[in-house]
């Protein structure tokens, strides 16, 4: 619940944030309407991107990630291989874009160049910070190995490819 309360406060509060800093800063853009449309259409890419990889890395982990009954969104399994195989936070790499892609679509200045990039910066925190020690906490030595062989995040096309559900 908690998490979804930061993800409700980046892309709401980053919003409104953006919105009130703009007025101030640069009204005259605010209120132009072709600004909005040429944002508009690249935060709506972007989020089909965000929303595939999501799709894609949750799918991926429900099946090869749990064994047993499990309430929804739990794992018990450290998933090693396929897309996990290529970086250890797959899904996270698509979340990364989420308040980017929401700051377009919003239209504002401030949160598409100051606000969603502070998130973005404060997601990577979290995850070292919260996501690694508790795997590390949940799954021992073998998650230990695997951080040492496995990168947090990689750009590379096959692995990309497994992302976005052609490879």
């Amino acid at each position: 619940m908690l998490r979804f309360l930061i993800w409700f406060l980046f892309l709401f509060g980053g919003a409104a944030l953006g919105v009130w800093l703009d007025l101030r800063w640069f009204p005259q853009l605010w209120h132009n309407l072709w600004f909005h449309i040429a944002t508009l259409l690249p935060g709506l890419l972007l989020l089909r991107l965000v929303m595939i990889i999501s799709r894609n890395t949750g799918r991926y982990l429900a099946r090869k990630g749990r064994e047993g009954e499990l309430p929804r969104m739990e794992t018990n399994r450290l998933v090693t291989d396929g897309m996990y195989g290529c970086m250890r936070h797959p899904m996270h790499l698509g979340l990364l874009l989420f308040p980017w892609s929401f700051a377009l679509i919003t239209g504002s200045l401030s949160f598409i160049l100051l606000i969603a990039p502070s998130e973005m910066l404060l997601i990577l925190l979290l995850i070292k910070w919260v996501e690694e020690p508790e795997a590390e906490k949940k799954f021992g030595e073998a998650y230990r190995r695997y951080k040492a062989s496995v990168p947090g995040f990689s750009l590379r096309k096959e692995c990309l490819k497994m992302l976005l559900g052609k490879g």
